[in-house]
């Protein structure tokens, strides 16, 4: 339908953007896909490409205090018994600039019984020569503080082979050992000796993985890059800087249905249940924003 998604090229780089939760549902680069697509109707499968605010993950039980008050979100994910990937993923965005290469698209989280704030957020979505460059922005517009946290949510292909045949680079020491029933967090580890060890590229193989990673090392720039490689010689990178201190990977694996299609990679400003714990937590002032941003690039 007119004006629920735009579509976006430059180069060798084309890519289509939704309103469905600001969501990225396709990026190619010449003729193959970089991140797991979807189709243009109905809800995104698997939360895709979509944007996670105002907090990224689980928030255990739905349930948090923030200032002495109590909050209370609706649980999406009965299984685990959590909130999942925040209150922006359930809401239509507003289409607010268009050009060949760029978008931006927008939406309104209002203060409510599950969110103290009023919240503003944007999302730019811009291709050029070295791959696609988002920056989501967020602005508290109520009159109180509010908590904020963010992740975007692609999936990651690397090539025509299977995931277990991808060599993974992940430039991270540590990651959050969480509970096996509902992965919530226990505690920190080294990833030392550790199946999650990627700092040396190295194939994935069976290994399963749904954990966030933090420690991680990065350039003189600030920036750190997660790369994923297919045998044939194809790959994709994403990019991140200082803003986001922890990146949730995921290889993809569902109970039910096609698994292990692609391998999310989501830079998150938080850990999840973060609301809970506060662990890098960003507490937005009346009038204070907060912008954070990521590029996707091919590797051939």
């Amino acid at each position: 339908m007119p004006g629920t998604e735009v579509h976006l090229a430059h180069g060798a780089y084309s890519a289509v953007v939704t309103v469905r939760g600001g969501a990225l549902r396709e990026l190619r680069h010449g003729d193959r896909d970089l991140v797991v697509g979807f189709g243009p109707d109905g809800p995104v499968p698997d939360y895709k490409g979509v944007i996670c605010a105002p907090w990224p993950n689980r928030l255990a039980d739905g349930t948090y205090t923030y200032a002495g008050k109590s909050y209370a979100a609706a649980v999406n994910e009965p299984e685990r018994g959590s909130a999942l990937h925040g209150l922006a993923i359930h809401r239509v965005w507003e289409v607010k600039e268009v050009a060949n290469d760029r978008a931006v698209l927008a939406c309104h989280i209002p203060s409510g019984p599950d969110y103290p704030g009023d919240l503003d957020l944007t999302v730019t979505y811009a291709l050029a020569e070295d791959g696609l460059h988002a920056t989501v922005h967020a602005v508290n517009t109520g009159s109180v503080p509010a908590p904020y946290g963010v992740c975007p949510h692609p999936y990651l292909v690397a090539g025509a082979s299977p995931l277990d045949d991808w060599s993974l680079e992940l430039p991270a020491r540590t990651y959050l050992e969480v509970t096996p029933a509902r992965l919530l967090p226990i505690a920190l580890r080294q990833v030392d000796g550790d199946a999650f060890d990627f700092r040396s590229v190295r194939r994935l193989g069976q290994v399963k993985i749904d954990h966030a990673f933090t420690d991680i090392s990065r350039d003189g720039s600030g920036l750190a890059r997660v790369r994923v490689h297919d045998p044939s010689g194809t790959g994709v990178e994403l990019e991140w800087g200082t803003e986001w201190p922890w990146v949730q990977v995921h290889t993809g694996d569902k109970p039910i249905g096609p698994d292990r299609l692609g391998l999310a990679v989501e830079p998150m400003t938080c850990p999840p249940d973060a609301l809970n714990s506060g662990t890098d937590l960003v507490h937005l002032q009346p009038g204070q924003s907060h912008s954070a941003a990521w590029t996707i690039r091919a590797l051939d």
